[in-house]
């Protein structure tokens, strides 16, 4: 293999290398390119895809080293003999094939990358309810009383209430040691099943648990809300230890503001299976862990803000939980926005196949046929 075409397989080879890393990052992050235009915004859903635009460049540099290298070199002894003759019709359209078929793979990448129009929807009546689901994330939600874990299983039934309430707007607080908002009240389930899939234990500081931070982040998500009925699910396995501010204190706004709080205690004793490591067949080992709780607090944080206290000591009891909470509340009126999304793979897509076509045709007409 001569130099040029060595050095056009290394290049190859790296720009195939760089761009299967570059997908591969892309798609683990779960990336989605957002920029706007004036008032509505354009969005690809999978940017990664664009990355393909690089192969053309590559390809055609690996070209132009390997026709380098196969040139023949001659040596004329006068200059005139180098002067470039007048071409007919189809020697100066011998590059318009490998043009359009630039165009028409450029067109095509686009068309991948999912390319998406954002509109403000017509404000719409959405008959439902405002709701914050407040997770507690501390380390005593490892404990596997619920199997396969109170924390994993809290997110599959979560999960599920997302699903089957699409005229509620939901919103996400999690807390351990300090409480944080996760995502604001939303009508968006796609974004909010996305940011409850990535919770994991180890995220925030989970040496504590502070109900009354909680309970407070999550009322100052409330706190412009017209809705007549608006809802604080509390879900927590331990006792408040941690944080500015007391449950008590919580509550009382909470009850000033019309919340109702709604708080479900996972695990039953202070006692709870934990798993410490696995055997030698892969099988779980459990010890026993020390989890305080307070049901007596929780129940009147309930009382205090008309909710209803909840014990429960395995998935189908959550479960029940949720439903018996949702069945009960009024319903309201709420505006909502929203937004619309418009498919725009079509008007790449087509062109694409067009330039295709015409490169099909020119290079049939510049074919010297017997």
């Amino acid at each position: 293999m001569k130099p040029a075409e060595r050095r056009a397989w290394a290049v190859g080879w790296l720009a195939v290398a760089a761009f299967v890393g570059a997908v591969i990052s892309l798609r683990y992050l779960d990336v989605r390119y957002q920029i706007l235009i004036s008032d509505e915004a354009l969005r690809f859903e999978r940017p990664w895809a664009a990355l393909l635009l690089l192969a053309a460049p590559l390809v055609w540099l690996s070209r132009l080293w390997i026709q380098r290298g196969a040139r023949p070199r001659l040596q004329f002894s006068n200059a005139s003999a180098l002067r470039i003759p007048k071409g007919s019709w189809r020697a100066r359209l011998s590059e318009l094939p490998g043009a359009l078929r630039a165009i028409a793979l450029a067109l095509l990448v686009v068309g991948l990358a999912a390319p998406q129009s954002i509109h403000a929807r017509d404000t719409a009546e959405v008959s439902g309810i405002e709701i914050i689901l407040t997770l507690d994330m501390s380390g005593s939600m490892e404990a596997a009383d619920i199997r396969p874990t109170r924390f994993r299983a809290t997110k599959a039934v979560v999960r599920d209430f997302v699903n089957r309430r699409p005229n509620d707007r939901i919103g996400a607080v999690v807390f351990g040691r300090d409480a944080y908002t996760l995502l604001p009240l939303t009508t968006d389930r796609a974004a909010l099943r996305t940011a409850l899939r990535g919770l994991e234990l180890d995220q925030i500081d989970g040496r504590g648990t502070a109900i009354g931070n909680a309970v407070g982040v999550s009322l100052n998500r409330l706190k412009r809300s017209q809705a007549k009925s608006k809802v604080v699910i509390l879900m927590t396995d331990g006792e408040s230890n941690a944080g500015n501010v007391s449950p008590s204190q919580a509550a009382e706004l909470a009850s000033t503001m019309g919340v109702k709080i709604y708080p479900i205690l996972m695990g039953v004793s202070d006692t709870a299976p934990v798993q410490q490591g696995t055997g030698i067949f892969g099988r779980a080992i459990f010890g026993t862990a020390n989890y305080p709780v307070n049901p007596e607090l929780l129940d009147q944080m309930a009382q205090q803000t008309g909710g209803e206290f909840f014990l429960v000591s395995d998935r189908e009891a959550l479960e029940q939980s949720f439903h018996q909470i949702l069945d009960a509340l009024e319903k309201t009126d709420i505006e909502d926005a929203g937004r619309m999304y418009t498919e725009l793979f079509p008007a790449f897509v087509g062109p694409a196949l067009l330039f295709l076509l015409i490169e099909l045709l020119v290079l049939l007409w510049l074919r010297r046929w017997p």
